[in-house]
């Protein structure tokens, strides 16, 4: 079956396939017929309710069957399914190369809580793809990705970065938020383990926090353990949520990128504009990369105002009326982010011509939109 088939059909009521959606079930409990059943449950059995139980199941095996991954972690945010990634995959003391894009949070958490584990976070410069190998030395214990950057929107080479590491016994870590697992898969391109933060494109309509882990192989059986031992838990009510966003993500993400694009072309052409930080641009830097590895754009894109200040590009970010101001994207509604405040650079300066406001394009109409966005910036 063709992919939107089979996301329609995968992640359904196992024990009743009469149902279309998956019953919600709330349990911490769950008891055993016998010691042996309770500790020792079937294969697909349950002993205990953190694990999840249905539709936690199926959400699993929707996104599993997405990634074509062995097991999917659920956490409850984006940001703790990246930080479960990078636990699962660290074996170790040693140092960490995190690309320079990464979302902030992640990089607090790289810079605050890795060196607790006896891991020293090393940034690189995103644009970096094969000659990242010349940074992997005996003590590398990981690569993290990030692609696109979810503020500077660089692509980076992952299959180049990720042959290095496997030549080098190096797992890697990919925030994979902006493709949804949709437009790109991490795994066939030789990434070990594929956050994503399904609050976003997802779950499409802003209503709940969550994020995904999905990997194979003996990266899947880290990841299982890490999950167990950190007692992640997600809400079965959350998960029924996310699983229903998940049947409308093709179309949801199709008509945002398509829409996105439109006025990434429109905001390109515009006076005020200095650039356009959208991959799926043929001017874009990164266009080769991105058509080599993206079926299509997402609806999260950046641009700059041309010798605007901070103070001035927040201005024109709260002058518009449908782009709200938000940190999420990725949902049904148009976002604007003014970004200065939070741009961290250590291995490669970002060089600005103005300030950067970052857009999610929701699924409003398009000529609606630009009007806004012409009002906003005055003309």
């Amino acid at each position: 079956m063709k992919r939107d088939t089979r996301l329609l059909h995968s992640g359904r009521c196992a024990d009743d396939p009469r149902l279309v959606n998956p019953p919600v079930r709330r349990a911490s409990t769950v008891l055993g017929e016998s010691a042996q059943a309770l500790y020792a449950p079937a294969s697909g059995g349950h002993h205990y309710g953190r694990g999840g139980l249905s539709p936690n199941d199926e959400l699993r095996a929707a996104i599993a069957d997405l990634y074509g991954a062995d097991h999917v972690a659920l956490a409850p945010s984006g940001l703790a399914s990246v930080v479960l990634a990078l636990r699962a995959a660290i074996q170790g003391p040693g140092e960490a190369l995190i690309t320079d894009s990464v979302y902030k949070p992640v990089r607090r958490f790289c810079d605050e809580e890795l060196p607790r584990l006896g891991v020293t976070p090393r940034y690189y410069d995103p644009r970096m793809g094969a000659d990242i190998a010349g940074l992997i030395t005996p003590a590398t214990r990981l690569i993290a990705l990030e692609s696109p950057g979810s503020l500077t929107f660089e692509v980076q080479d992952i299959p180049a970065i990720t042959a290095a590491a496997k030549a080098a016994g190096v797992p890697t870590v990919i925030d994979d938020t902006w493709s949804a697992g949709w437009l790109m898969n991490p795994l066939a391109l030789g990434v070990d383990y594929a956050a994503q933060a399904l609050t976003k494109y997802a779950g499409g309509h802003s209503d709940f926090l969550m994020g995904s882990v999905a990997a194979s192989g003996e990266a899947a059986n880290r990841l299982k353990s890490q999950e167990t031992v950190n007692g992640l838990h997600v809400s079965p009510d959350d998960a029924f949520l996310c699983l229903r966003g998940l049947r409308t993500l093709p179309l949801r993400i199709e008509r945002s990128g398509q829409a996105g694009l439109d006025l990434a072309v429109r905001l390109d052409a515009h006076p005020r504009v200095g650039r356009v930080l959208h991959p799926a641009l043929p001017s874009s830097p990164d266009h080769a990369l991105y058509a080599r590895q993206f079926t299509a754009p997402a609806g999260c894109f950046a641009f700059t105002v041309a010798g605007a200040s901070q103070a001035e590009g927040e201005a024109i970010a709260e002058a518009c009326q449908l782009f709200a101001m938000g940190f999420s994207w990725g949902g049904f509604e148009s976002l604007i982010l003014p970004c200065d405040r939070q741009i961290i650079r250590t291995a490669v300066p970002w060089q600005a011509d103005g300030a950067l406001l970052r857009l999610s394009v929701g699924l409003e109409d398009v000529e609606d939109l630009w009007a806004d966005l012409e009002a906003a910036l005055g003309g």
